[in-house]
C-alpha cells in the first residue's frame, strides 16, 4: 500500500485544518457532531476515525475529506482535472483499528463521491459502541473474502467476492469479515 497515515499523522492534519481556519475545538465539535473530548483525542492520535467522523469534521470545516489524506488537493477555485489515476499501493491509507482505509482518487478536488478500497478486520458485532452512519447512499463490491453487513435495522447482508450491495448510508451499518481471512471491498460513497 502507499503512504501510511497513522493515527497521530491524521490528528496533525486535523488539527492544522482547524488552526488554519480559526476554529476552536468547541467550533468544530458543535458543528459536526463529534463530542469535545473524542475531537481533542483524534488530533491527539489517541482514537481511530471512522469514516463517519472524517466526514463530519471535514464538513465543519469546509473541506474534502481527502484534504486530509492529500493535503495538497486544491479546494479553490482551479477546474478539476479531466481524471485522476491511483495505484493502490501508491494511495494515502489510513490504518484504523477496524478497517483499513486506502483513499482511491485522493488529489481529485471536490468530489461528489469518495472512492475507498478497504481492508475489513472486524469479526464481530460487539467490536462496535455504534453504528456507522452518514449523509448519502454507498455502494460496495467485495474484492476478496466474504463479508457481512449488519444494518441497524436487525438485517444482514452477507457478500462474497464479486457481489456488490448499494443502500442509504444514513441508515446505520457496520461491516464484518467472516472466516479466518480479512475482508477486501471497493466503496463508493456520495456525500448527498
Amino acid at each position: 500500500m502507499g503512504r501510511i497515515i497513522d493515527r497521530e499523522e491524521m490528528g496533525r492534519r486535523l488539527r492544522a485544518e482547524r488552526k488554519h481556519r480559526g476554529l476552536t475545538l468547541r467550533e468544530v465539535a458543535q458543528a459536526s457532531g463529534v463530542s469535545l473530548p473524542t475531537l481533542s483525542k483524534m488530533e491527539l492520535g489517541q482514537v481511530s476515525i471512522s469514516y463517519q467522523k472524517f466526514v463530519a469534521v471535514a464538513r465543519a470545516l469546509g473541506i474534502d475529506m481527502a484534504q486530509l489524506f492529500e493535503p495538497d488537493v486544491a479546494g479553490g477555485t482551479q477546474p478539476a482535472p479531466t481524471f485522476a489515476h491511483t495505484r493502490l499501493d501508491q494511495a494515502p491509507t489510513y490504518a484504523g483499528d477496524r478497517y483499513d482505509h486506502v483513499m482511491l482518487a485522493a488529489e481529485f478536488p471536490r468530489k461528489k463521491m469518495t472512492p475507498v478500497y478497504s481492508r475489513i478486520q472486524t469479526r464481530d458485532l460487539s467490536e462496535f459502541r455504534q453504528y456507522n452512519r452518514h449523509a448519502g447512499e454507498e455502494f460496495l463490491m467485495v474484492i476478496a473474502g466474504t463479508l457481512q453487513i449488519c444494518f441497524e435495522t436487525g438485517e444482514k447482508l452477507t457478500l462474497n467476492a464479486s457481489e456488490s450491495v448499494y443502500f442509504d448510508s444514513g441508515i446505520g451499518h457496520v461491516y464484518l469479515a467472516v472466516g479466518a481471512q480479512d475482508a477486501q471491498v471497493l466503496i463508493v460513497m456520495s456525500d448527498a
